[in-house]
């Protein structure tokens, strides 16, 4: 991960309450820029029980990210011409606006994905001698 940014996230009402409760999952969310725009894909907000009934609550859907025209510049150069990822890693409150943090990163190479695999084994049958030499 490299760069940190905060965006601000176009929400609708049920959203904003549902996150007040805590009913948001990020785990799988990422940004893709489409037209010059930011979107937040993969975010799950779950609506509360006493949400409205004439108001269809989609709890996976495409979110608007509010950013500085300088920032998602940044964004789309960073993306097109160096190939980085932009990842959605947290959803808070600051004042009264809901914001994302979000990262540029590169995704590893397979050779990387496999050396970190074989450290990863390797210091658990560490480990696992360890124990059994006690």
């Amino acid at each position: 991960m490299q760069d940190k940014i905060e965006a601000g996230v176009e929400l609708q009402g049920w959203e904003v309450k549902s996150i007040r409760s805590g009913k948001v999952n990020l785990s799988d969310s990422y940004v893709t820029l489409h037209k010059g725009e930011a979107f937040l894909i993969g975010s799950t907000i779950q609506p509360l029980n006493q949400a409205s009934s004439h108001v269809v609550c989609e709890p996976i859907r495409r979110r608007k990210l509010l950013l500085k025209k300088r920032e998602l510049d940044k964004l789309i150069g960073s993306v097109e011409r160096q190939g980085f990822s932009i990842l959605a890693t947290a959803m808070y409150w600051k004042k009264n606006w809901v914001k994302v943090e979000i990262y540029l990163g590169k995704g590893k190479h397979e050779h990387d994905k496999r050396d970190a695999v074989k450290d990863r084994d390797w210091a658990r049958d560490k480990e696992r001698m360890m124990k059994h030499k006690v």
